[in-house]
Formats: C-alpha cells, structure tokens, sequence
C-alpha cells in the first residue's frame, strides 16, 4: 500500500511538472515570433520534446497552427528558424530581412524531426564586437540574438562590459580613477585590449559609459540564458596594466613580464602577470569576484589567453602557466571550460600539456585557409569547434569559401579526429556582410549528411528572396563558381586569401598599390567577365523583386564589386600615365578615375546597409547624453581609417577596417585620389604623411554625412554604365 502511495504521488508530480513545462514552455521563442514575425505567432504552438538527444525539435502544421516540439529554447528556436526558411520563404539577416506575412501558412503533413549532431553551434569573433558591434545599443543587441538563435546558435563569444569590471578590479587593488580608466580602451578598440594587444587606446571612458554598457550586459546576459545560448565571458588570464606593480605598493613584488608593443606600432601591450607567481591569484580572485558581482557565478565559459599573437614569454614555464591560469579559473567558476582560439600557431602544444581537457574547448578560427586540426592531430586530443573567418576588418567585399565549408566539416567527421570535432561555428571579423556564408556554416550544423551546395543554394535563394526565381537561382550559381568559389592551386591545395579582395577606391594612394590594408589583398580570384554576366542575369529578376529588401541589398551589393573590380583597369590606366608622365593623359585618367569613386558612392548612397552615415549615426546615439558623446563618434571614424595609434603615420594598421560606403567615398577617399592625381600633374608624388595628417583630420570632424539618395531614373542609368 506504501509502495503504491509512493507511485501514486510520484505519478500526480509528474503530471504537474509536465503541466507546468507545457504551460512556460518556450516562452522567449514565442517572443521572437511575436517580435519578427507576429502574423505566425499567434499560430505557434510550443511544446518540450523529451529524447535521449540533446537538441532535436519536430516541425507539424495542420495549415492554421504551426507545431514546435524541442528538447530546448535553443532548439525550438532553430525550429521556428527552419520553418521561416524552408516552409514560408522568410528569413532574417544582417543585410536586410524578408519577414512579410505569408497568405496561407504552409501545410506540413509528415512530422518532421531534425536533429543536431553537434554539441555546440559556435558565433563570433572578438573582432566582431567592435568591428560589428562597438555602438549596439540594448535594441540592436536584442535583433542581433533573434538572429542567433533562429539560427540554432548556442554558444557565443560575448565579453562585453568587462571595461567595468576591470575599472572595478583596478579600484579594488589600489589603483585611482584616472589611472585605472587610462588601462581600458575606447569603445571601438575593446577586442584588442581583451586580446593583449593594446591599453587606454581611444579613451579615456566616463564611469557613465562603462555602466551603460554593463547594464546592456546584464540585458544580453539574461537574454542568452533564455535561449539557452551559453555566453563566453572574458577570463583572467594574467593580462595586467604594464605599469601594475609601480601602481600598487602590494604588487610591488609581482612578476610582471612585458609584452613590448605590438605589430610594430606605437601600441604599447599590457603586461602579463606571472601566473606562477602567488600574486596572480590576488589579481585573479579580486577580478572574478567583481565579475561575479555584475554578472552572475553561473558562468561556464571562458575566454582569453596570455601571448596572443606574439609577446614575451619572459623565460616562464608555459605549462605551468596555463595550470596556473585554469586552476584559478576553476577555483572560482568551478567545472567551467577555458575556450582557446586555434589561430597560426595557438594555442602552443606546451600551453595545452597544462591544461585539463574536459575543461578546454578550442576554436578552429581559419578554416577556409588551414587544417589545423588535422596537422595538430585533434589539437593533442582536445576538443574543438571548427569555424571560418572569411571577413576581416568587415571590408566590403563577396566572399565565402562555400564548397569548403561543406567539404571540410564532413571530412573531419570521417577523420581519425571525428570525436574531438564538438561543433561548427562562424567567427567573422566583421558579420554585416555575405550573409549567404554564415547561412551555410550554421545550417551545416543541423544536417547529419553533406547537402549539395547547388540544391542548398536554390534554398537559400527561395527564402532569401521570398520566392523562386530561375534566373536569380542560376545567377546565384554562377556565383558560387566566382566569388563564393574555393579555389585550388595545380597541387590541388587551397589557395591562400585573408577575407575578400579588397577595393582600389578605398586604398591610400600610391604607384603601387598592393594591398588595400595590411594583410590583405587586391587580386581576384574568379572571372570577373563571368561574375559579370552573373549579375546581369541576376538583376532580370528586379521586376519580381523590386519591393524585396533582401534582393535590393544584394543587387547593391553585387553591383558594387563589379564596380569595384572595373576600378583596377582604372587604376592601371592611371599610373601608367603617371610613369610616363603624360599630363592630359594624367588628367583624363584621374578624371575619369574620380568619376567612378563617386558613382560608386552614389550607387551605395541608395542603401543604408552601405552608408557611413548609418555607422555613424549608431556611435552617436550611443553617445547620448554622456560625457563621451565626442570621442566615441571619433573612435567609430578612426577605426574606419587610421586606426590608430597617434603620430605613426607609417602604422600598419592604417585602413585595415577600409570600408567600401557611401559618404565615406565621396569624402575622404575621394579626397586622398585627387590630391594624388593633382600633385602628379605637378610632378609630385603625395607623401604618406600628408596622407595620414588628412586621415587624423577627417577622423575629428563632426560632420556625420547625410545619406543623399538618388532618383529612380538616375540610379538606373548608373546600373546600365556599371554593367556595361
């Protein structure tokens, strides 16, 4: 009778508990609905799916109401996103959405079950957060979580307000207001202080901005946990102000090694704290306690690692080190994960003997160029997440190594590494561009066999678009034949290419100029007559297409780098009359030359997607009311042009994150090619410092540069002259 008692009471807690789950389930997933796509939401029903699997949802639709069962918020979210796109044609984007009201909602007769067989659906880039993201407010950050988790992303780069709590730790330690402000970067610069590569550039931030972009935090953080995203946050990882053990009389002792400066510029890095040095564990807990304060102790991931992209080692065991900084990590956030970027040659073979495994995740940064997980042999046996760059400095610019992406994923599912593989993941430099490539890698992560990339590229375009188009589809094929190919050597091997080939219009002017920006890279590797004709067959859909977002930006977007791949002969033409010093030849080259900067600009102008004035007018509604509202509009045009730092007119970095925007040609780039072409009618060469001085300059101003639209009529004459 007791034992039934028991089975009885168990039975009726069951049944509450199911009640309850069904009655909440999924709450934040109807809130996307309702918020992006409110003509569905009143028909979605949400349910928990019980499976041995960690993340599957079912799809079913009678035609009146859609039905959702998932094992998660996560995966019922990447459901809604796979019935937008495959059943209704609707997708959303950084380059424009396609949400309408469809007429009928599509019937789904046979439920259907997908399946990750991932454990992790990876997003982001330190990059991104400022390249992308420096001015988000609260609103840009909410839109920009609908897209990751309609997307089925459930772990996410996201170190945004540690500027507060390092402040805080600072203070803590003994430091004063201003010298603990003069350690943390602009708004605009934070990755690469989170990174060890620089201090206090683009600063100094008020205390009100750095509690601003806290509580924006403390939103996104709250948020991710109702998706089910998992954030990764920054750890201690021994990077410390340069100057610490002469701020605090206590660290007086500390073992600080410097890091010297960074990419040859003036850069001046932070230090590291040894961490087998027993003041590292000072520093560490007084930092992991004041994130704790602002962010919670439910933490399980975390990012950061001592000498990135060089640095000194300062004679310290490495192994050791990584013990020492993942003891602490565990100490304070116990079984959380210590997640490493597999970048050139990190994290070194010597770094990871230190570390447990269970507790480490590695993330593949550059696989659309590199095996490293094959030529490491599964990183030692660590477990990793394969991810592509494809975008840095967010250029402009087509690209995405499509087949690749395809072909590499399942090949390491066949690998004798098939078991460290833990997920897929997109870690773009910049993500407002190519939305196509990021659809990819993302979808990837919920198909257990490889798709043909013709049938997906069909998909894509059906919901892209909101509709199929044969000429759109065929063009489309032809661009991953092009710009979105993976082009090989006569070996057979990958060809090398850091992000897309760069624009002549946005390059500081020289007789030589190759590369745009450092590192990357002017030439083409695709048929640009063919990549030509892909266009044209693309815009005979306009008539079926012309109230379509998605398809004018792309239309602009394609246009633009058949513009931007005419500019190279321009540029020949031009410094061949230079050479020969030619003056008319001079003067109607460089005339002609300037011409097409500005239609370029025009043409970019008639789309906010590709507009200074919308990056700019993002910095200044950050700026709104706090003390800052000047410096950060100069970080978001310093970013964009010098870089940084001051008085280096020779820095490296200058023009790295160029941008190919209306307003930004039509002023500064503009300028720079015409001051070249007069001083070589007067037999001049332009110095880089002249350069440079106007760079700083532009940087300062205030002007915010109202988008000028053009008239139909006037924008298709443009449209015929580019594809001409």
């Amino acid at each position: 009778m007791i034992i039934y008692k028991r089975r009885l009471l168990f039975a009726i807690l069951l049944l509450i508990g199911s009640s309850t789950i069904k009655a909440q389930d999924f709450n934040s997933v109807k809130s996307i609905a309702e918020r992006r796509v409110p003509w569905l939401a009143k028909s979605l029903k949400l349910s928990k799916l019980f499976s041995s699997e960690k993340d599957v949802f079912e799809l079913s639709s009678d035609g009146k109401e859609v039905f959702i069962a998932a094992t998660n918020a996560n995966a019922a979210a990447q459901g809604l996103g796979w019935y937008l796109k495959y059943y209704c044609n609707k997708s959303l984007s950084h380059l424009g959405n396609n949400l309408s009201p469809v007429s009928k909602l599509p019937v789904i007769k046979d439920k259907v079950k997908i399946s990750s067989p991932f454990k992790y659906r990876y997003a982001l880039n330190y990059c991104t957060i400022n390249y992308s993201f420096s001015f988000y407010r609260w609103e840009d950050w909410e839109k920009e979580l609908d897209w990751m988790a309609l997307n089925g992303v459930n772990i996410m780069l996201a170190p945004m307000g540690t500027e507060l709590v390092w402040y805080n730790t600072l203070i803590k330690l003994g430091y004063t207001d201003a010298d603990a402000k003069a350690f943390i970067p602009g708004p605009a610069f934070t990755a690469w202080w989170l990174m060890g590569n620089l201090e206090g550039w683009g600063g100094t931030n008020s205390l009100q901005l750095m509690q601003l972009q806290s509580n924006i935090q403390k939103k996104v953080l709250s948020r991710m946990k109702e998706l089910e995203i998992d954030p990764i946050l920054q750890g201690f990882y021994g990077m410390v102000p340069h100057d610490l053990n002469k701020k605090v009389a206590a660290l007086k002792d500390a073992q600080i090694i410097d890091q010297g400066n960074w990419v040859f510029t003036e850069f001046i890095r932070p230090a590291i704290l040894a961490p087998t040095n027993d003041k590292f564990n000072t520093v560490a807990d007084v930092y992991y306690s004041e994130l704790k304060k602002l962010y919670g102790s439910d933490i399980k991931f975390f990012g950061g690692e001592p000498f990135h992209e060089g640095g000194k080692k300062g004679g310290v065991d490495i192994t050791a080190v990584a013990k020492s900084v993942q003891d602490v990590m565990q100490k304070n956030f116990p079984n959380s994960t210590w997640v490493l970027q597999g970048w050139q040659n990190n994290p070194a073979d010597a770094l990871l003997a230190g570390l447990k495994k269970e507790n480490t995740l590695i993330i593949e940064l550059f696989g659309e160029n590199t095996s490293n997980w094959e030529q490491r042999k599964g990183y030692g046996g660590t477990n990793f997440i394969w991810s592509n760059v494809s975008n840095f400095g967010e250029k402009n610019g087509l690209y995405g190594r499509l087949q690749r992406f395809l072909d590499e994923v399942y090949r390491i599912k066949q690998s004798p590494y098939k078991d460290y593989l833990k997920g897929v993941g997109i870690i773009p430099e910049g993500i407002n561009n190519n939305p196509v490539a990021y659809d990819l890698m993302l979808d990837i992560a919920w198909r257990n066999e490889k798709p043909p990339l013709d049938k997906w590229i069909t998909d894509y375009t059906t919901y892209r678009y909101g509709s199929y188009n044969k000429d759109v589809a065929d063009a489309w094929k032809v661009f991953t034949e092009t710009v979105y190919s993976s082009p090989v050597n006569e070996k057979g091997k990958i060809v090398y290419q850091e992000g897309p080939s760069e624009s002549i219009y946005c390059a500081r002017p020289s007789l030589k100029v190759n590369p745009v920006s450092s590192w990357g890279t002017r030439k083409r590797n695709y048929d640009t007559k063919l990549f030509k004709q892909a266009v044209a067959l693309f815009i005979k859909a306009e008539t079926q297409f012309k109230n379509s977002e998605t398809y004018q930006t792309d239309k602009t977007d394609f246009l633009r780098q058949v513009m931007a791949d005419k500019g190279d002969q321009a540029y020949d033409e031009l410094i061949n009359a230079i050479q020969a010093k030619d003056k008319n030849a001079i003067k109607e080259k460089g005339n002609h030359f300037l011409t097409m900067i500005l239609q370029q600009d025009s043409l970019l102008n008639n789309n906010h997607f590709f507009t200074l004035n919308r990056w700019l007018n993002q910095a200044v509604a950050l700026g709104k009311g706090l003390p800052d509202a000047k410096n950060i509009l100069f970080n978001a045009k310093a970013q964009i042009t010098f870089w940084g730092p001051d008085n280096n007119p020779k820095t490296t970095l200058r023009d790295y994150a160029h941008k190919e925007w209306g307003g930004l040609l039509s002023s500064l780039y503009y300028n720079r090619w015409k001051l070249f072409i007069d001083d070589a009618l007067n037999d001049k060469i332009t110095s880089a410092s002249t350069f440079y001085d106007m760079e700083v300059k532009w940087s300062k101003d205030s002007n915010l540069y109202p988008i000028k639209r053009l008239n139909q009529s006037k924008l298709l004459a443009i449209q015929r002259s580019i594809l001409e």
